[in-house]
This record gives structure tokens, C-alpha cells and sequence, in this order.
């Protein structure tokens, strides 16, 4: 493997302490079972995820970075390894040089929501003997409220048009989270990022097959994405007299674990409206609820099938997996649940497509952990926004 040692810029790059980081007709998805399922036999027990070797089949070829702390060059496309320690970055520092943004709240209950008025399930779910791709899960109603966190940079003026990242998993109410608001004050200051907002959304509640989580995250269509345009972009603009662009180009969408895959989903299904795509640990296996037989793997058909049989769409993504990232994590075990193969399929189709990436295989490390996302997290916006206008 070819190996970049040494700082490849002129500083080592921060990175984030964390991220705050669907055509399916709600009437349908919340009817609940009369009766249980009958349960199927006994999952294998999970046994700890193998670390990944980067030589293994299937993983692309990788170029080493191989200074600790050191993150790959953000105007290259391609496939690298970064390993421990992971280090605190430098654009987490506030200085007093550096205008700082701030951070609003405001909640959405999802009573007055036209598509996600909420679900909850009854018991974890089981396989469905007559379709073994997905679960069998009861659900029921379930309101939820959700919290909604808004970054404006400094220096804002009412009614002036902003770039913006949409960033899932986002904070609870009352949460104060400062890491992202950092790391964007120091990169627009830099101007290694547009000056833009951010919309940190939280989730729904719980997670997986059955959850409102994974009804939003996990379900491989363009409903959430329209959710977000219909329903939360017009309240974060109205409540902070501030207007988001509506260009492609400046707008991004950022998640990990299935918020990852729901990143990646907004700008497949709706690239209008989305060309930069950040994903930590993400969720590209067959975890989508309820079943679709238009794509019976979830989001795993997106390496499986779809990138590659369809048109190239403008979509620009920097991605990231851990070599003990998860494997197998639900009683069905399809061979379509270990996220380093899904990753690595992801990387390899994307490239062979002609797709702007940058693809992070990081040592030692395991399912969106925290201080890799730290280190990389500054790079990774770097990356992603490149090419856009100020």
C-alpha cells in the first residue's frame, strides 16, 4: 500500500468531538399485528465484530497515511487508512480572533406533521419465515416532539441566503453541544468552508426495523428528504429570519450509522436539492422496515445494484468505516449486515463510477467512534465543500 507520511498540509487538521452526529404510506406503517408473530428459530449469538484486515478481499486499495493525528489531503479522491492515536484537532480551539456563531432550539411535534406522525414498536421484531430479507414487527402510534438545532454563523444579516448542512442524530432540547459550532467557526474563518448554516435534526426515537429512527433513516426513498424540505427547512428559515439556499451546490447532509445512510439518501433520491454527502459508519445494509420489494435489500442494494445500473448523479461524498465496524447487529443474519463489506462495496462503486469520494478505513477504531470522528471531522467538511463558491 503506498503510504503519505508527514503532515500533508501545513498543519495537522481538527476535527469534530461529535456529530450531532420514503414513499411508504404512514397509515400502513403503523398498523399494528392483531396477534404477534410466531417466533422463528434461535438467532446464533453475536460474538464481538473481527477486525478487518485492509488487505482483505473486497477492500479497495488503500493509501496509508501514516502519521497519527494526520488526516488525508482534502483535494484527493480515493481510498486511505488513518490509524491511531486519534488526535484533538486544532479547529475545536476557540480563540478570541475567531468570531463565534450561535446555536437556537426550537422543537416540532410531529401531531402537526403530514408524514412521520409517529411509531413506536411493541417488542423487538422476528424474522418472517415467508420473506427471510426482512422482520416481522408489531408497532403502534407513538407522538414524539423533536428537537431542532440551528447554527448561524456570525455576522448574519436578517433575510440574508446561507449555505447549509443538514446533520441527523442531531442534539435533545436543552443539549449544549458546542463541538460543531467550533469546528464550522474555525473552518469559515479559514474559509475552507462557504459560510452556511447548520440544521442539526434529532431523530425520531429508538432505532432499527419497527422505530421511527429507522423509519426515517433506514427506508431507501425520498420521503424523508421531502419531510425535511416541506416541514423543518421553512421553520428554521421563518424562526430566524434567515433563508437557506435552495442551490444543490451549497447545500450537504451529514450523518452516521443509518443517519449516514439517510445522508446518502437525501441527495440519491433528491439531488436538486443535495450534492455533499458526509457518512461515519454508514448503515448501506438491509435494514430498511417495512419491506419494499422495489429494493428488497434496503440500503445494501445501493452497492449491490443501484449506483451501478443507474445514470451518475452529481453527488460529491466522503465516507468512513472502523475495521471493527459492526457485523450482524439483528437476528437475521443474511450475509447483509457486516457494514466493513458495505462500506467497502459503497467505495469501490463509487469509484468505478466516476464519483468524487474520499473513503477513511480507520485502525483500532470501531462503530462511529468518537475520537476518530473528532480527528477527521474538519478534513471531511474540507473535502466535501470543495468546489463551492464562498
Amino acid at each position: 500500500m503506498p503510504l503519505i507520511r508527514g503532515p500533508v498540509r501545513g498543519f495537522v487538521f481538527a476535527g469534530l468531538s461529535a456529530l450531532l452526529a420514503c414513499s411508504s404510506a404512514p397509515d400502513v406503517i403503523a398498523q399494528a399485528a392483531p396477534t404477534p408473530p410466531p417466533a422463528g428459530p434461535a438467532a446464533p449469538p453475536r460474538v464481538p465484530p473481527p477486525v478487518r484486515s485492509p488487505e482483505a478481499p473486497g477492500a479497495p486499495k488503500f493509501v496509508v497515511i501514516a502519521q497519527p493525528g494526520t488526516n488525508p489531503p482534502a483535494d484527493r479522491d480515493g481510498d486511505f487508512i488513518i490509524g491511531p492515536p486519534y488526535l484533538r484537532p486544532r479547529e475545536l480551539d476557540v480563540t478570541s480572533d475567531i468570531a463565534q456563531g450561535r446555536v437556537e432550539q426550537f422543537t416540532l411535534a410531529s401531531t402537526d406533521s403530514k408524514f412521520f406522525p409517529g411509531i413506536a414498536r411493541n417488542a423487538q421484531g422476528t424474522v418472517d419465515p415467508d420473506n427471510p430479507r426482512t422482520l416481522r414487527v408489531e408497532v403502534r402510534p407513538q407522538p414524539y416532539q423533536r428537537a431542532i438545532t440551528v447554527y448561524i454563523p456570525a455576522g448574519v444579516r436578517p433575510g440574508q441566503t446561507l449555505a447549509f448542512m443538514v446533520v441527523h442524530d442531531g442534539p435533545s432540547l436543552g443539549q449544549q453541544d458546542q463541538t460543531l459550532p467550533h469546528v464550522l467557526d474555525n473552518l469559515i474563518a479559514q474559509k475552507r468552508v462557504p459560510v452556511m448554516a447548520a440544521v442539526l435534526m434529532q431523530n425520531g426515537g429508538s432505532d432499527a426495523q419497527g422505530s421511527q429512527r429507522g423509519l426515517e433513516y433506514d427506508t431507501v426513498s425520498g420521503k424523508f428528504a421531502e419531510y425535511i424540505e416541506a416541514e423543518v427547512l421553512p421553520a428554521v428559515e421563518k424562526r430566524y429570519a434567515i433563508r437557506l439556499t435552495r442551490d444543490p451546490e451549497k447545500r450537504a447532509v451529514m450523518g452516521c450509522s443509518s443517519g449516514a445512510a439517510a445522508a446518502f439518501t437525501m441527495a440519491w433520491f433528491h439531488p436538486e436539492w443535495y450534492h455533499r454527502v458526509i457518512s461515519y459508519s454508514g448503515t448501506f445494509v438491509n435494514q430498511q422496515w417495512p419491506f419494499n420489494p422495489a429494493h428488497p435489500g434496503g440500503a445494501w442494494d445501493y452497492h449491490a445494484q443501484i449506483i451501478a445500473n443507474s445514470p451518475v448523479k452529481p453527488i460529491r461524498i466522503w465516507m468512513h468505516v472502523g475495521d471493527t465496524d459492526l457485523l450482524n447487529p439483528n437476528p437475521m443474519r443474511d450475509d447483509m449486515h457486516d457494514w466493513v463489506a458495505a462500506n467497502h462495496a459503497m467505495a469501490r462503486v463509487l469509484a468505478a463510477k466516476g464519483y468524487h469520494h474520499q473513503y477513511v478505513f480507520a485502525r483500532e477504531s470501531g462503530h462511529c467512534e468518537a475520537q476518530v470522528r473528532q480527528q477527521t471531522l474538519p478534513e471531511a467538511l474540507e473535502y466535501v465543500w470543495r468546489g463551492a463558491s464562498p
